[in-house]
């Protein structure tokens, strides 16, 4: 896959312009793609019919003929009638935000459920954009009022991928009442231990499983890529005799998440919302890492998770400083609602500080007979 990038420079600032057409060309080399270059238009809202105006259109056709890419891919999410009338027009496949980041997560999900869930999102993804292109397959209709042979096989595609959406949903629905038993099954087996359920939640690429992996020892993919790890997994710690700590690592987050991603994964993202305490992980090496805070929030808004006793993980410390001891010399924000801690998840340090950080929580918590 060859690929001309494609993006608007609108209200947003030069830097969210140039940090998103850097994310989008990370997510094409995810999927095996080459980014070839880009092109952006200056525009305060996107054309209807192309996205970008027509004049535009016409020069990304040139660029397309003389650079030799097959695909184009633009940051944002299309509509299915923008993405038919590019294809027509440029003679290569087109594709946007949200079908790079369903891929992605097509190819690196492992267990049943997340499957299931990528499916989901997937087919409601695709089912709009099956709408309108009948005539387009059709050259030999059967007169006025009639259907061709093109709209019949896109109807019976189109009553396929109803049935099978409906079958997914319900898969998933018998998932998330087994989730609830299991969870009452392990509150009885415990029986005086009181439970405290903990949701590691982060930006993609923050160190999550790292993190996870030094919280618990438990082994985990571990790999410097967006979407590394998308399967929740969960470990049991003891900080007290009398309270289990049950910690979860869950998928990473972006800006532009597709919302068929956020809806589907609903069975997922239920360890967040279920969560006692959120431990949301950030880049300390990253110099915009407060706009990914921001990004995480509002999803976490969006999950009605957003008021849940968090605590602040600053990872990857090694990053910034050379020595264990030097972490004191970093700031923590006080702007930050809630508890922060720097560790770096790689070496270990400052992970005996954030283990101290949630013992607090946890009393905290026990003390409000929450």
């Amino acid at each position: 896959m060859k690929a001309i990038l494609v993006s608007l420079l609108s209200s947003e600032t030069k830097w969210e312009f140039r940090e998103s057409l850097e994310e989008i060309k990370e997510l094409v080399r995810a999927v095996g793609g080459k980014s070839l270059g880009y092109v952006y238009q200056k525009r305060q809202s996107p054309d209807p019919r192309y996205y970008i105006g027509a004049g535009k259109a016409q020069e990304l056709k040139e660029v397309i003929q003389g650079t030799g890419a097959d695909c184009i891919v633009f940051d944002a999410f299309l509509s299915p009638s923008q993405v038919s009338n590019l294809e027509d027009l440029l003679g290569v496949r087109v594709l946007d935000r949200a079908d790079l980041v369903l891929e992605i997560f097509s190819r690196r999900v492992r267990s049943k459920t997340a499957k299931l869930q990528v499916e989901l999102a997937k087919l409601t993804h695709q089912l709009p954009r099956l709408y309108g292109k009948g005539k387009e397959l059709s050259r030999l209709g059967g007169g006025v009022g009639t259907r061709g042979p093109g709209e019949q096989e896109l109807e019976i595609k189109r009553r396929a991928i109803k049935k099978r959406i409906e079958q997914i949903k319900r898969e998933l629905e018998e998932v998330k009442r087994q989730r609830r038993q299991q969870r009452k099954k392990r509150e009885r087996e415990y029986g005086d231990i009181k439970v405290v359920k903990v949701a590691l939640v982060g930006y993609t690429n923050v160190g999550k499983s790292s993190l996870m992996q030094a919280l618990t020892g438990r082994e985990t993919f571990v790999e410097d890529m967006l979407f590394a790890t998308l399967d929740t997994k969960t470990s049991a710690k003891f900080l007290f005799p009398d309270i289990k700590v049950l910690i979860t690592d869950t998928v990473g987050f972006i800006r532009k998440l597709p919302p068929e991603l956020i809806e589907s994964f609903k069975a997922t993202l239920e360890e967040v919302q279920e969560a006692d305490i959120l431990l949301h992980v950030i880049d300390i090496s990253d110099p915009k890492w407060l706009d990914k805070v921001k990004v995480v929030q509002e999803i976490l808004k969006e999950l009605e998770a957003d008021e849940k006793p968090t605590i602040y993980v600053f990872n990857k410390a090694d990053k910034v400083v050379e020595k264990e001891e030097d972490i004191k010399l970093l700031t923590e924000p006080a702007f930050l609602k809630g508890r922060s801690v720097v560790v770096s998840s790689k070496y270990g340090w400052g992970i005996k500080e954030l283990l101290e950080a949630v013992r607090e929580k946890v009393e905290e918590l026990v003390e409000a007979g929450t």
